[in-house]
């Protein structure tokens, strides 16, 4: 019995919700996991506490209202995968901004704060977050014009202080590219200001078929 009211976008079949929000402003999203992650087989004597990955988050979203409460009711249920489908992770948002990603490894929920907030596939959110330091040179605006020898390197267009930002489809360059775009991208004044800015961001990760 759902404890609050959840919109979001299924995949499946209508009960699987892959992202949504529910009334109380926790949001959640799940992400394919493979090769990483893995649950623990399906046993039918916990048939009654036992969910689906797919069912994860129409069950977070339609029964708590703080990243808390899911913390402490997470060990009272047995995630399973079904059959032909990759494992996932999860991200968790308050309205607060407080995000956490939620992973299973070895049939074990781990859960990390997510002081980036963004999540792509996989791998690992901490090896996602190791990765970022191989960008440490990055920065909005222009790099600086600096001397090679008697010729002088100056900047060509702007945003040159992004030089290096990975341009690929692939989940650790998207996590990249997410974490510095969302960091970097100015705050507006009102929410439908943000709704525009936030979908000029996702455009960034369309992937053109073929």
């Amino acid at each position: 019995e759902a404890r609050y009211g959840v919109v979001g976008l299924s995949v499946v079949q209508k009960e699987f919700i892959a992202e949504g929000i529910n009334e109380a402003g926790l949001s959640a999203g799940l992400f394919f996991f493979p090769r990483y992650g893995s649950y623990l087989p399906y046993d039918p004597a916990f048939k009654s506490t036992t969910l689906s990955d797919l069912q994860v988050t129409a069950w977070i979203l339609s029964q708590f209202s703080t990243i808390d409460q899911l913390r402490e009711a997470i060990s009272s249920v047995r995630i399973v995968g079904l059959e032909a489908t990759s494992v996932v992770h999860w991200r968790i948002g308050e309205p607060s901004g407080r995000q956490v990603v939620l992973e299973i490894v070895d049939g074990q929920p781990r859960f990390y704060e997510n002081p980036v907030g963004v999540l792509t596939n996989a791998p690992g959110f901490e090896w996602q977050l190791t990765n970022l330091n191989n960008y440490v040179n990055l920065h909005p605006g222009d790099a600086p014009q600096q001397e090679l020898g008697s010729f002088t390197l100056r900047p060509i267009g702007g945003n040159s202080g992004f030089l290096g930002l990975p341009g690929d489809a692939t989940p650790p360059s998207r996590f990249v590219r997410a974490a510095f775009l969302r960091a970097t991208a100015p705050r507006q004044q009102t929410g439908f200001e943000t709704v525009l800015q936030c979908f000029h961001l996702l455009n960034n990760f369309d992937i053109p078929i073929g």
